[in-house]
């Protein structure tokens, strides 16, 4: 999935990125015989913005020591790379690792392009956060690695929160809804801006409730959204809804939030961490004024459920060279390097012993109380038709908010989203 990625570069450019990884050691385990893999080349496709130069040139400087061959790192753009991948992957020579967005992996595994990466799992992934491994994983098998991540939190501004009285961030939801409603009471600000149709912070609430988007249906994969428990996080939506004064059939970008509510006037805002350099580069004076919290869940002990976004790091199973590129998977999926990648772009790492290196990241430490209990949209090929334009999980939910009941705006919706999920993948 497509990521933005900024390092957390102080108070005034705090804004998120992704990069992680996991292991057990600094050099990734013994060395692979006297001479090592000396004369090969093995080659890397990262996207543009996910390893600083810092990190690529210390595992190259591991990686070579450890098995005498070297490693080329090959820098990618986010446009075109779905394709750009397909086909790489069918020609003689593919990269031989490549990183990969984790809603997309399931696609890539069931086409036969991702090697199986058990061994490699039992090896150093005993203790990979489950929620953030989920991705990786397609019929059972382990074909890709998990490599970084980054979700929403709450970015509210420190001045309206004070002039309402509000002395310290809400630990529940429901503490946040009162505290949003004092807002409301007290300022002259609008207490949250929040679009009708924020649909991974929607998707977010049906996690939090336990809720599928599709279940199977027989042989084939249907809309879930009349489920009761859909309902439930539908329900939740809408009451915060109400305190917004955002159109309820537009989303997050149109207009894009952070800059609505850089004008001042906006309590707080759900979204990715780097929204808020956004909100900076259209008010400088904004800045000082940003604060950051886990966005609540129903009580106290349980963050709310949030989208995982982020990127695997998987095998080509056209590679000549699979065994050389466990070996750099081992390096830079080592704590060693997983911290220092979590460190140094402010991202979720995927291990939880790994995230004091986010201590002084005032919007990573926000976001990862939340990654344990987070996931994803339905990981499963047919999906990607579901989010086409217009998504019909976004009618939904603006139909929702301009009246029907949940049940009836599942109905509505319910032919498209099963001839979506029907295409041919």
């Amino acid at each position: 999935m497509k990521r933005k990625l900024i390092s957390a570069i102080g108070v005034a450019g705090m804004m998120i990125s992704l990069a992680a990884c996991g292991g057990d050691n600094g050099d990734g385990g013994d060395k692979a015989g006297a001479d090592g893999y000396a004369g090969e080349t093995l080659t890397v496709w990262v996207m543009d913005g996910s390893s600083p130069d810092q990190w690529q040139k210390d595992v190259q400087t591991a990686f070579e020591k450890k098995t005498k061959a070297k490693v080329k790192f090959e820098i990618q753009q986010w446009n075109g790379i779905q394709q750009k991948l397909t086909t790489a992957l069918s020609e003689e020579n593919p990269p031989d690792v490549f990183e990969i967005g984790n809603t997309q992996t399931p696609a890539y595994a069931k086409t036969g392009g991702l090697a199986d990466l058990a061994d490699l799992k039992t090896e150093i992934g005993a203790d990979w956060t489950e929620s953030l491994n989920e991705s990786s994983v397609f019929d059972g098998k382990q074909y890709a690695a998990p490599w970084y991540f980054a979700n929403r939190v709450v970015i509210y501004n420190k001045k309206v929160w004070a002039e309402a009285g509000i002395k310290d961030t809400p630990k529940t939801r429901d503490e946040f809804y009162d505290d949003l409603k004092k807002i409301g009471e007290k300022t002259d600000a609008e207490p949250i801006y929040l679009p009708g149709q924020n649909w991974y912070h929607f998707v977010g609430l049906t996690i939090g409730e336990g809720a599928e988007l599709v279940k199977k249906d027989g042989d084939k994969y249907v809309s879930n959204l009349a489920d009761p428990k859909v309902a439930a996080a539908m329900e939740t939506y809408k009451k915060f809804q109400a305190l917004s004064e955002a159109p309820k059939d537009k989303d997050e970008a149109t207009p894009q939030q952070a800059e609505v509510f850089a004008k001042g006037n906006v309590g707080a805002f759900i979204g990715m961490g780097w929204e808020a350099g956004t909100a900076i580069a259209a008010n400088k004076k904004i800045e000082k004024e940003i604060g950051y919290f886990t966005i609540p869940g129903a009580t106290a002990d349980k963050p709310e459920g949030v989208f995982l976004g982020g990127s695997n790091l998987a095998v080509a199973a056209g590679s000549k060279k699979q065994e050389l590129a466990k070996e750099f998977l081992k390096i830079a999926l080592s704590d060693k390097y997983e911290g220092e990648l979590a460190k140094l772009n402010g991202v979720i790492p995927n291990k939880e012993s790994l995230q004091t290196n986010l201590k002084g990241n005032v919007v990573a430490e926000a976001a990862a109380p939340a990654a344990a209990g987070g996931g994803t949209t339905p990981l499963i090929p047919e999906w990607a038709a579901v989010e086409n334009a217009p998504n019909p999980v976004k009618t939904y939910m603006t139909a929702v908010l301009n009246g029907k009941s949940p049940a009836e705006a599942a109905k509505q919706v319910e032919d498209e989203f099963n001839k979506r999920l029907s295409q041919q993948q």
